[in-house]
C-alpha cells in the first residue's frame, strides 16, 4: 500500500475522479484498489493497494485499508477498482464494510476495466449495464492537474524506472570510481590524526587512539554539505564525489546527519535520486533510504515507496528504510516526520 499527498482539486463526476487518480499516484494503476479520502468535498488523502489475487481472501486487505483511512483526516471515501470483476467486486465490498466499520461512510464505488467504468451504486439510469467508455486525457481535470505541475506515468513499472540503476558506460565509470572511493576510506581509516579532508585535529580518546568513527563523520558532514549545496544551485557530482559519499553513507551517522540536512526541496531529490542510480549495488541502501525519506517528507508517498522497495532489495532489513515503509503502509502522514529528533 501506499499513500500519497494529492494536489488540492476538486472531483464534480466519476470521469473528473478517474482523471484525478493517476495523478494523485504518479502513475496509471492496474490491477489495484484506489481508496480516495475526502474532506469538504475535496480530495484529502488517497491510498493503493494491490488487488488480491484470490476473490476469496480480500478481508486482510481491507482491514488494512480501513486502518490506513481511519488515521487520516477526512469525512467520506470513495472506492476505484482496477481489474477484473470478480476480483474488484469481492475487494471493494469486503473495503466497504471494513471502512463502515471505522465510521467512515462510502459515497461510491467504481470499477475500471478495458477503459470502461461502471458504478456499482447508480443513483441515475444512466449507467449501462456495458459500462461507460471514458478518456482520462480529455477531462479538465487532467489539465489542471498537468498545470499543477503533477505527472502521471503509464504504470508503476514506469515509475520504477526513474530510480533503476544507471548503466553502459556510466555504470562502468561508477564502479571504477568506487574501487577508488574505497581505497580512500582505507586510507583515511589508516591515516593518522587530523590527516583526514578536514583541517581540523580528530580529538583522541583517553587510550591516544584516534576515534575513526569521528574521522568518517567529519568527512561525511563535509561531503553531505558539499553534495546539498552542489545540487541547490543546480549542479551535479562528479564520480568521484558520488562514489565516495555513496561509500561514507554506509557509516550509519553519516546518513543520519544527511537525513537531517536535507529538508525535502526539489533539489534534495535530485541529489537522492542521482546517487540512488549511480551508486553500486551494494551500496544503494543508503541513498535509496534517503531519496525514499525526502519523498515521503514531500508528500509523493509513490516515490517514496519505489525508493524504499529499491533499499530493501538492495539491503533487506535495512532498519531505516523498514520503519519508513511500516509508517507510510500504515498512513502515517509526512508532518510526523517533522518531530522525529532523528531518522
Amino acid at each position: 500500500m501506499t499513500s500519497e499527498h494529492p494536489p488540492v482539486l476538486k472531483a464534480t463526476s466519476p470521469v473528473d475522479l478517474l482523471a484525478l487518480v493517476p495523478y494523485l499516484l504518479g502513475y496509471h494503476p492496474s490491477d489495484s484498489i484506489v481508496i480516495v479520502g475526502l474532506h469538504d468535498q475535496r480530495v484529502r488523502f488517497a491510498a493503493r493497494t494491490s488487488l488480491p489475487e484470490d476473490p476469496d481472501t480480500p478481508d486482510s486487505v481491507a482491514h488494512d485499508v480501513a486502518a490506513v483511512m481511519a488515521r487520516q483526516s477526512v469525512q467520506e471515501t470513495l472506492i476505484v477498482g482496477y481489474g477484473p470483476q470478480d476480483r474488484v467486486v469481492a475487494a471493494t465490498n469486503a473495503i466497504t464494510v471494513a471502512l463502515h466499520g471505522v465510521n467512515l461512510p462510502v459515497r461510491d464505488t467504481l470499477r475500471v476495466t478495458d477503459g470502461r467504468y461502471f458504478v456499482d451504486w447508480c443513483r441515475e439510469p444512466c449507467c449501462p449495464a456495458e459500462g461507460i467508455a471514458f478518456d482520462p486525457a480529455s477531462s479538465a481535470m487532467a489539465a489542471h492537474a498537468t498545470y499543477a505541475g503533477v505527472v502521471a506515468l503509464p504504470d508503476r513499472e514506469s515509475l520504477q524506472a526513474t530510480v533503476a540503476p544507471v548503466d553502459g558506460p556510466a555504470r562502468t565509470a561508477m564502479r571504477d570510481a568506487t574501487d577508488r572511493a574505497a581505497q580512500r576510506m582505507a586510507a583515511l581509516l589508516h591515516a593518522p590524526p587530523g590527516a583526514d579532508d578536514e583541517p581540523a585535529p580528530v580529538t583522541p580518546p583517553a587510550n591516544g587512539t584516534p576515534d575513526m568513527g569521528d574521522v568518517v563523520l567529519r568527512s561525511g558532514r563535509t561531503a553531505v554539505a558539499d553534495a546539498v549545496d552542489r545540487y541547490r544551485h543546480g549542479g551535479h557530482l562528479t564520480d568521484d564525489e558520488a562514489a565516495w559519499l555513496a561509500v561514507l553513507l554506509t557509516h550509519t551517522p553519516v546518513r543520519d546527519h544527511a537525513a537531517l540536512h536535507t529538508d525535502g526541496q526539489e533539489d534534495d531529490m535530485r541529489l537522492w535520486l542521482d546517487l540512488t542510480r549511480r551508486a553500486q549495488p551494494e551500496l544503494v541502501a543508503g541513498p535509496a533510504t534517503l531519496l525514499g525519506y525526502v519523498a515521503y517528507r514531500r508528500g509523493d508517498g509513490a516515490v517514496a515507496a519505489i525508493a524504499l522497495e529499491r533499499a530493501l532489495h538492495a539491503q533487506p532489513g535495512y532498519r531505516l528504510a523498514v520503519l519508513l515503509s511500516e509508517a507510510l503502509a500504515a498512513g502515517i502522514p509526512p508532518s510526523a516526520l517533522d518531530d522525529l529528533p532523528t531518522p
